[in-house]
Order: structure tokens, then sequence, then C-alpha cells
């Protein structure tokens, strides 16, 4: 079964689907300046219309990229904190919209 809302797939092969805070961390953690450098998660779609990704930067730390097409969003950072990059990731992909996600709000009394 794929993922329901996203995936995440590192360079050098791991996949997976609607990972956690928990495991964005341990994804990170895995990167490496040699054969691992990036990590990118969108949605398990045919044309996404987001994605964010975190490479490996060869002066140290990490670049984050964020795009969402839909919301005309395109931020370019830089980061050392995994911990810090896992959770602004984690609530950034929250933000973002699934189709039949259900949206939290709720609409009869």
């Amino acid at each position: 079964m794929g993922a329901q809302y996203y995936g995440a797939d590192s360079e050098n092969g791991d996949r997976i689907d609607d990972p956690s805070e928990d495991a964005l961390f341990m994804m990170i953690s895995d990167l490496n300046d040699s054969d691992n450098t990036f990590v990118v998660v969108q949605p398990d779609e045919d044309d996404p219309v987001w994605f964010t990704s975190v490479a490996v930067l060869d002066e140290g730390g990490y670049e984050i990229v964020r795009r969402d097409a839909s919301r005309n969003e395109h931020e370019v950072t830089t980061a050392s904190g995994i911990n810090d990059i896992a959770r602004v990731l984690t609530i950034w992909m929250a933000a973002r919209d699934f189709p039949g996600r259900p949206t939290g709000q709720v609409t009869d009394f």
C-alpha cells in the first residue's frame, strides 16, 4: 500500500510513506556528503503540486526547499538543527491540501 498523503524518498533509495516528525529526523540524520545527500518529500501522485527537500551543504548544515505551486510559495533556507528542520517541515506539510483528508473543522452541530 502506498502513502495516504505523501512519501519521503532519500537519494540512497530509502522511502517512508507518510513520515512522522521522528521519521523525518531519522532520514535527515542519515544524510551525508557522499552518497545520500538529499531527502525529498512530496504527495504520492503523478504531478505533485508541492514538495519539500533537505540537502547536505558542502560547508555544513542543510539547505531546505519548500515549494507549493498552488499557493505560489517557494522558499529556500539553510539550517543546522535537524530537530528544528523536521519539526518545521512537519508543520508545513500538515498545512498542505490533500484531497479527501478531513479538514478538522466541525460543520454539523
